[in-house]
């Protein structure tokens, strides 16, 4: 009689379940789904669409090919997170909204950061002529009646209403009014008049 030798012991063989795909045939699929063809094609297809999508964000041609242009290669170094081929275009579209909004908010940054323009300073000859006039102002002011450097002090000079001034010097409005007139009048005498 033959002696059998006993079988050594092993584990079942492991079957795989169909509900339930090992890791690498998920891995297959999500790369069979996005593959680099399929984003190419996508791209192809629609690229003056979503130039369009970054025109109505944008306001030049250049940032807009740029932003299009940034997003494919964005979408294209993610797509193993891109599991269903369908939403290739959603995935792009999305990134140039996104990317357009990161140029807006850099431009805007830009200029708030642009330093202001210094305003324009007078020139010597300008400052020295200022200075002319007002001391001549000055000196025509001192040439009034009292009452009327008051009047015209308070009403051009602390930007009072003309009711603040008759106020404030105690005096009628209609004062107010006649000694602001025959002040200004006395002004322009001595004004124009020769030094």
């Amino acid at each position: 009689m033959p002696v059998i030798a006993p079988m050594p012991a092993t584990r079942p063989a492991r079957v795989p379940s169909q509900t339930a795909p090992s890791r690498e045939s998920a891995d297959e699929v999500m790369a069979a789904g996005t593959t680099v063809d399929h984003l190419t094609e996508t791209y192809r297809a629609h690229y003056r669409s979503l130039l369009g999508l970054a025109a109505l964000l944008l306001d030049d041609t250049a940032s807009c090919e740029d932003v299009v242009q940034e997003a494919f290669i964005r979408v294209h170094s993610a797509r193993s997170r891109v599991r269903e081929p369908e939403k290739t275009l959603a995935y792009l579209r999305q990134t140039v909204v996104n990317l357009s909004r990161s140029a807006l908010r850099r431009r805007i940054l830009g200029l708030k950061l642009l330093s202001k323009p210094m305003p324009d300073m007078a020139s010597a000859e300008e400052g020295a002529y200022d200075q002319l006039e007002r001391d001549a102002l000055i000196k025509a002011m001192r040439g009034l009646q009292r009452r009327q450097r008051e009047v015209l002090v308070l009403r051009y000079f602390a930007d009072m209403t003309e009711a603040q001034v008759a106020e404030t010097l105690g005096i009628s409005l209609g004062s107010v009014k006649a000694y602001g007139s025959r002040g200004i009048a006395a002004l322009r005498i001595a004004m124009e008049a020769p030094a």
